[in-house]
């Protein structure tokens, strides 16, 4: 089915008072939903941890340590996408279907059309945008420290500092902006029969009606996957499942549900 051809089924009711209160019943119902089927969490959960090893180590490996921070930073921008079987999960709970891993394994492909891959690639474009900004932030300040990409020492001097800065800075600009549009899209290219640019449209909408609360929320996603990091990306395999699913209660709060 072409983006042409797709056609919103209702009109679509998009809450414009969303509060701290949605922030906690959307994680509580998350951790519900995690502790009620673990399985998938976990599943989900091991295809990140593995690949943040992955390239832990695959860095070290090349003589290039230094260039695992710059890199890592922009790992997170792929959790939306990761996390589109949870918001299955979390689906199929809320309407008492049965969890089928057929069915939730093969929630990428979202409603039987191209939209939800489409998503997919408009992550993987931002994500490389993302590895092409932080390489060139990192070659700048790497040049004027004159400390190769085999030490982490550059990290500790006054150009990687900078760096760090510098980085942070440009990297929460394209995360804000990564989660402005996929934080209601992905859940509703799973659910809704939308095309994918109504989608993100619907998704900065909502943020733009919430601002304070979805700011928080992204702040509340980014501070725990960066700690869930730390212990070697194993913090991952709780926190990704928890936030994944939450974000579908904060999307069920933000846009309500389907008209009958």
């Amino acid at each position: 089915m072409s983006i042409s051809e797709h056609a919103q089924i209702a009109p679509i009711d998009m809450a414009r008072d969303l509060s701290e209160k949605d922030l906690r019943a959307a994680l509580a119902a998350g951790w519900s939903d995690f502790k009620a089927y673990p399985a998938f969490g976990l599943f989900f959960a091991a295809f990140y941890v593995a690949g943040g090893i992955a390239l832990y180590f695959g860095l070290f490996a090349r003589g290039e340590a230094a260039w695992f921070i710059p890199i890592a930073a922009g790992f997170p921008l792929f959790a939306p996408f990761a996390a589109v079987g949870l918001y299955e999960v979390s689906r199929r709970r809320e309407m008492g279907a049965p969890m089928d891993w057929g069915a939730i394994l093969g929630a990428m492909r979202g409603r039987g059309d191209e939209q939800l891959l489409v998503m997919g690639v408009v992550v993987l474009i931002i994500f490389g945008f993302w590895v092409i900004l932080a390489r060139g932030i990192f070659a700048i300040f790497m040049a004027q420290s004159g400390i190769g990409t085999e030490s982490l020492a550059l990290l500790a001097s006054a150009p990687g500092i900078l760096m760090l800065l510098v980085g942070s800075v440009a990297g929460a600009l394209v995360a804000i902006a990564l989660f402005a549009i996929t934080v209601v899209s992905l859940p509703m290219l799973l659910e809704r029969d939308v095309d994918f640019m109504t989608a993100m449209i619907v998704s900065l909408e909502s943020v733009r009606a919430n601002p304070q609360v979805m700011l928080k929320w992204a702040a509340i996603i980014a501070a725990t996957l960066f700690v869930a990091m730390l212990p070697l990306f194993l913090g991952l395999f709780i926190a990704l499942p928890v936030l994944g699913h939450a974000t579908w209660h904060i999307y069920r709060r933000a846009v309500g549900a389907p008209a009958a």
